[in-house]
């Protein structure tokens, strides 16, 4: 028995490559997950959660994963937390977590891999499952963008900023949006054409009722920033989508950062949001012994590295870096979540990979929904989830590009068919 966990765990960490079949077998030991929920996404500084504080959100959503998935607290022995504005994050977290109803013997900690910072903690507590070192856990990602962002107060020290790619690393996002666009001939018009087609499929996909099985409705307060009075709210939606956007109407929105191009908008860019997602993960033999419906395997996770000055392409880089691991070409995948951090970076990753666009974003991506830094890796997740069900397919690759030039990938399976 010991010699078959061991193997387990070593094909887990060193898939071979065979393929579709060896994603889709079913084991005792696969990771798997019984629960992926998420809150509405809000506008920063101006939507339902701008006076929401990271903990209260946190907090609300952690019970929600309770409620939602009827465990027993008690079986829970780690909660991660993908987060990258609040520095505090990991107090946060903790105090959240023992708020909710989780016992103080269940741990918590936070990481920050930036926008992929969500899978970043998916990946983490699914690698200490396989590892055997906990049975369940959960990943989350969070982010109070209204709070504020993570721009550096000061440069990096005079010897560090002696190497151009560490200098780089201090580019505002829209400019290496801009490099992206100018670098690879990206337009302005392909991406308001594919902008436009991020909120037409929001729209579609908000009025047809396909985001209700993600979301968990969150009730908080919200401020008037004139009369300042508070009011309580529930908030059951995303705000992000603006029915009726057209190709023709973001054609005329000016260019978001004139000091560095022309191409990238406020209307083919991500919105600033904040919102939160949760997975719940355990064995899948825990998840049978406590009668917990398995709604997707986890089959892996990757990250790599690529010039800061045009981190927007690092899907392009971790997307075949993760296929070819596990034997697969983009023809096995059935949808693909990627974040739509600009529209030069999405257009980019299509035409190198050849990706059939029918199958990526089909509910929209972060161009109409939102950005919310850390919760973006565990939100595609979810949506990308939900998509699977309802279109009863089966392989789901979600993708992102991080700050400071990475890129992240993640395989999943979906079970309900």
């Amino acid at each position: 028995m010991a010699t078959d966990r061991l193997n387990s765990i070593l094909n887990h960490l060193s898939p071979s490559k065979s393929g579709l079949s060896a994603i889709t077998q079913k084991n005792d030991d696969d990771v798997v997950i019984t629960l992926a929920i998420r809150t509405p996404l809000a506008k920063g500084f101006r939507g339902g959660l701008k006076d929401t504080q990271l903990d209260f959100l946190v907090y609300s959503l952690l019970k929600k994963v309770i409620e939602k998935s009827n465990i027993d607290p008690q079986m829970v022995e780690d909660i991660c937390l993908g987060n990258v504005n609040d520095g505090k994050s990991a107090y946060l977290v903790r105090a959240a977590s023992l708020a909710a109803g989780f016992p103080n013997t269940a741990a918590a900690s936070s990481v920050n891999r930036f926008c992929s910072s969500g899978l970043k903690a998916t990946q983490d507590i699914a690698n200490a499952i396989t590892l055997g070192h906990i049975e369940c856990g959960i990943a989350i990602g969070a982010e109070m963008m209204s709070a504020g962002g993570d721009r550096l107060a000061n440069p990096f020290h005079e010897e560090i900023l002696k190497s151009q790619d560490a200098a780089d690393c201090m580019q505002p996002m829209g400019q290496t949006s801009e490099n992206v666009g100018k670098d690879f001939d990206i337009s302005r018009e392909s991406q308001d054409r594919f902008a436009a087609e991020s909120y037409q499929r929001a729209e579609r996909a908000q009025k047809a009722g396909w985001f209700d099985d993600e979301i968990v409705p969150i009730t908080t307060t919200v401020k008037d920033p004139k009369t300042g009075e508070e009011k309580t709210v529930t908030l059951t939606k995303d705000e992000g989508p603006r029915w009726g956007t057209s190709y023709e109407s973001l054609s005329k929105v000016r260019p978001a950062f004139p000091d560095y191009g022309d191409r990238s908008t406020g209307g083919n860019s991500s919105q600033v949001t904040d919102g939160a997602a949760a997975l719940l993960l355990m064995k899948r033999s825990t998840a049978l012994r406590m009668n917990q419906p398995i709604l997707a395997k986890y089959v892996g996770a990757t990250v790599t590295g690529l010039a800061p000055r045009i981190m927007g392409i690092g899907p392009s880089l971790a997307i075949p870096k993760l296929l070819g691991k596990y034997g697969l070409t983009l023809q096995d995948i059935d949808i693909i979540e990627l974040n739509e951090a600009f529209a030069s970076m999405a257009v980019y990753c299509i035409n190198e990979l050849g990706i059939d666009a029918s199958k990526m974003n089909v509910r929209g991506g972060a161009i109409a929904l939102g950005h919310p830094l850390g919760a973006t890796g565990t939100r595609q997740v979810v949506t990308g989830l939900s998509e699977c069900r309802r279109q009863r397919k089966k392989v789901l690759l979600t993708s992102m590009c991080i700050g400071t030039g990475q890129g992240m990938a993640g395989l999943f399976v979906n079970e309900v068919l």
